[in-house]
């Protein structure tokens, strides 16, 4: 193939993947997490708040970029062992990557957590690309309704030992007995009693990115224009009517990627994809989504590297006249609570993360310089 099909990019896209990777950054590294904002916090279990929304807007937009990078090789109806080669390729890298962000410091190989945020992106992304690759367009559809009804059907019908059926609490559900059964107790997140990227759920996970894909293979054959902005906002409403009337039935819960959170948080997506669209696509104003378009495009390079960032600040030891802290409380405490009080420090300690990696994506986009894990 000598030459390749090509469409404009999609700034709006990246401006989006920009603003999923600031969120991350703000919502994962407070100066203390004992002093939160409720909004920068996940839900106990059941529910939905806006740092909910972080990690499926990451697996959406996933599907988006697909639909582009995929579309050459619908273009000339070819699927050469290459491609897939670079699918597992980059599942593979991603999956590694999230490994040694979950031994950092100790790599105790015999305590390691095997599953997180990077692993579920490798997988959803392995086996959403072979649903595509593999299936019809509708059959892709079907498939995907199939998997969010078969996985609540699942979910509320199959005996837990100990817990008995549809036992959806943290301890009970299926999702977690199958991590402690396959993976092991010592392998999942902090207790081994539950890990919120578990196995099971990764399959209504790999539907979000599906949603995404099916988003973005639809807007590349439209005009860029406001109806097209408004048939965004359409199907992301619907999206929060459904998905809020089925999480009356299945809870709306992320650590469980329930069925309803995958629709109810696709609808979120939608209308913000359609609010960058309109304002970015559309009407053309870009200057004010600069600074995300810049953390957008080395997305990759900031999450790995604020992931070790911030293990690096955890496990640095520093004595003081009282204790020995970590170096990421002692910058808390002296740089940012001393002036700003428990809570202001806090989000200011997290907004520096934010500025910081803004910044270095800034170096690295003036130098042209954009790391991606290619398939």
């Amino acid at each position: 193939m000598k030459s390749l099909v090509r469409w404009p990019r999609l700034v709006s896209l990246d401006v989006f993947r920009g603003i999923a990777i600031a969120a991350m950054i703000l919502v994962n590294n407070p100066g203390s997490w004992k002093y939160v904002y409720s909004p920068l916090k996940h839900a106990e279990w059941h529910g939905f708040t806006p740092t909910d929304l972080v990690f499926p807007a990451f697996l959406f937009i996933v599907g988006v970029a697909m639909a582009f990078s995929f579309a050459k090789y619908f273009a000339f109806r070819r699927f050469p062992w290459s491609v897939y080669r670079g699918i597992l390729q980059r599942s593979l890298i991603l999956f590694v990557l999230g490994l040694l962000l979950n031994g950092f410091y100790t790599y105790d190989w015999s305590t390691i957590r095997i599953m997180g945020v990077l692993q579920r992106i490798s997988l959803a992304y392995l086996l959403a690309s072979l649903v595509v690759l593999r299936l019809k367009p509708l059959q892709q559809m079907m498939l995907a309704a199939m998997v969010l009804v078969a996985y609540q059907v699942v979910m509320v019908t199959v005996p837990v030992p100990g817990f008995g059926v549809g036992d959806l609490s943290r301890e009970g559900n299926l999702v977690g007995y199958i991590d402690r059964l396959i993976l092991g107790q010592p392998h999942l997140l902090r207790d081994g009693t539950f890990d919120p990227e578990g196995l099971l759920s990764t399959l209504p996970a790999t539907v979000t990115v599906l949603l995404g894909y099916f988003t973005g293979d639809w807007l590349r054959r439209q005009l860029r224009d406001s109806q097209t902005s408004l048939v965004l906002i359409v199907v992301g409403i619907v999206g929060l009517i459904i998905g809020g009337l089925w999480g009356s039935i299945f809870p709306l819960n992320k650590s469980l990627w329930t069925s309803s959170y995958v629709v109810y948080s696709a609808g979120w997506c939608w209308l913000l994809l359609a609010l960058l669209y309109q304002l970015i696509e559309v009407w053309r104003w870009k200057s004010w989504a600069f600074p995300f378009q810049v953390m957008g495009r080395n997305a990759i390079v900031i999450f790995v590297g604020t992931g070790f960032w911030t293990r690096i600040l955890l496990y640095t030891p520093v004595e003081t006249a009282e204790e020995t802290i970590s170096l990421q409380s002692w910058i808390y405490q002296r740089l940012f609570q001393s002036w700003a009080g428990d809570f202001g420090g806090s989000i200011a300690y997290a907004i520096a993360n934010v500025l910081l990696w803004g910044s270095i994506a800034y170096f690295l986009y003036q130098r042209r310089w954009f790391i991606k894990v290619r398939s």
